[in-house]
């Protein structure tokens, strides 16, 4: 048995209090994509239309790529501890400042309704911005903690350790469901929820002794650490953090790229490095890769609305019964299955069988249908971005808590800019393709991403039309079949991750990195 089975208890509880702040950012996921998709919940509380709640719900995840990437370049300084202390900090404001939104539209009416509500907004989406702070601050830690005290097995237990994501979703979803009634009359209950995990991380992590980071432990400078990063590395992370704030604050592209000009030629000009071309191909992978996985999550409810409703199912149990799998196959066998198969033969399984399940999908009819090609999807998508963290880790290990977390930020926010947008267009544009010419231009309207045009069905225009009952279903139908090319993701994943083979095959097979540090040992 591998010394890394043999950890202590005090080990094992740092590991477990670690598992649990992951399932606090589930929850809070899932309880907020409650509030703001439930009519009866935040929109009828505080007068929010479809745009209003999305905002909400954005703000409250891109955030998160942005702390856990800035939390990165400091978190060996400032210590695990005082991260994890934030990050708890940061669901206490966020409960404040919900409960104070509350406070502020009880009681008012007519006119002075509209102005709390208003006001009430502003509390709500700061509360979600620095809730979004909170969810990046508990995986800046908990990654490279888990990464160090298992150095020698870990893509394994990153495995296990996001199983504490998908495991959060169901937990925390099921949950939800159970508590509508109660929600319905008073919403501060699903703020309760997640209050529980979040209480009990701190209580098991606020006496614990983290272990010293592999790279800190090795002697590995920080210059050093920056120089894996490298000046492309930056590129991609400031161009995408400056591109998000910039929608966000409706900076000029002058100013935005300005930023990302200054930061990245000082960040290379300081590790004076462009960056190890096998991490700056990871970052790139990683961006498919956060589509095909959350991109599609934070679609497919909606896509598989009309199937599954035709059989008589919510669309939901779709993202509940893949995030089961996911917290399965996490948990009890990514052990087993990389130590025969390596990370990088678990990755192109994982792509291929995502392409398979993705495709179809898109035709899929009947429940046990949907559930047959849902269960290959899910078994693709479990592995994906733990594997990834575990090669960037096993791969870069002077990159420290940077390289590791760094590309799970990439990742978040290439799915909040461009991949979840994108996968968007791709439903708009199934549709545009399936309908007759005529009909289609009746019922759509010219609008802009950041990518540039495109057109969309404006729903209020079906309604006027003869037949809309029957031209609505045909539209949920085009829908589905996006999901076909949505496989265009993890198709290039593929040809990526056989890249990648047969490097490491003509380097002698695929071999973790070790420089010399073991954390410290553990946490005593």
């Amino acid at each position: 048995m591998s010394n890394e089975n043999n950890k202590s208890p005090v080990d094992m509880f740092l590991f477990w209090g670690c598992f649990i702040a992951l399932i606090t950012t589930a929850f809070a996921f899932i309880t907020r994509a409650f509030l703001v998709n439930t009519p009866s919940l935040w929109p009828a509380a505080f007068g929010l239309d479809a745009v209003q709640g999305q905002e909400l719900f954005g703000a409250g995840i891109w955030p998160f790529a942005i702390s856990i990437i800035v939390f990165s370049l400091i978190i060996d300084n400032v210590g695990y501890k005082t991260a994890m202390i934030f990050s708890f900090v940061c669901y206490a404001l966020y409960a404040a400042m919900a409960f104070m939104a509350h406070g502020i539209v009880s009681g008012a009416e007519g006119d002075a309704l509209a102005d709390a509500q208003a006001k009430a907004y502003n509390y709500l989406y700061g509360g979600s911005v620095i809730l979004g702070l909170g969810n990046g601050t508990v995986e800046a830690f908990i990654n490279p903690v888990v990464a160090t005290m298992f150095h020698k097995e870990k893509t394994k237990w990153l495995n296990i350790l996001h199983a504490g994501w998908p495991g959060g979703l169901v937990l925390g979803g099921l949950l939800t469901i159970a508590l509508g009634t109660q929600a319905a009359e008073d919403w501060r209950i699903l703020i309760y929820l997640i209050a529980i995990p979040a209480i009990v991380f701190l209580v098991m992590l606020i006496k614990a002794n983290f272990p010293v980071n592999e790279r800190v432990a090795a002697g590995t400078s920080y210059k050093e650490m920056l120089a894996e990063f490298g000046a492309i590395g930056a590129l991609i992370a400031t161009a995408m953090i400056f591109g998000q704030l910039g929608q966000v604050f409706g900076w000029s592209a002058g100013l935005t790229w300005g930023l990302v000009a200054v930061a990245t030629i000082g960040y290379g000009l300081y590790c004076q490095s462009v960056g190890r071309p096998i991490l700056i191909f990871l970052c790139l992978i990683m961006m498919p890769l956060a589509t095909t996985e959350l991109g599609t999550d934070g679609a497919i409810t909606g896509i598989m609305g009309e199937p599954m409703e035709a059989a008589g199912w919510n669309a939901l149990w779709v993202l509940v019964y893949t995030s089961a799998i996911m917290m399965v196959l996490r948990f009890w066998f990514a052990g087993p299955i990389v130590e025969k198969l390596t990370p990088i033969g678990l990755l192109i399984v994982s792509a291929g069988l995502a392409i398979v399940g993705l495709f179809f999908l898109a035709t899929a009819e009947g429940i046990a249908m949907i559930f047959i090609f849902a269960t290959l999807y899910g078994f693709g998508k479990t592995f994906f971005w733990p594997t990834m963290l575990g090669v960037v880790s096993e791969q870069c290990p002077k990159g420290g808590a940077l390289t590791l977390n760094a590309i799970a930020g990439i990742g978040m926010l290439t799915v909040g800019i461009v991949g979840g947008p994108l996968i968007g267009k791709m439903q708009e544009d199934s549709v545009a393709n399936t309908l007759p010419k005529e009909t289609y231009e009746k019922i759509s309207v010219e609008n802009s991403y950041l990518l540039g045009k495109y057109t969309a069905v404006a729903m209020p225009k079906v309604d006027e039309l003869e037949g809309a009952a029957e031209l609505k279903e045909e539209i949920k139908k085009a829908q589905q079949g996006a999901l076909a090319n949505i496989t265009i993701f993890p198709l290039v994943m593929l040809v990526c991750y056989i890249t990648l083979f047969l490097y490491f095959k003509g380097r002698g097979g695929y071999k973790t990195v070790e420089i010399g540090g073991d954390g410290g040992g553990a946490a005593h």
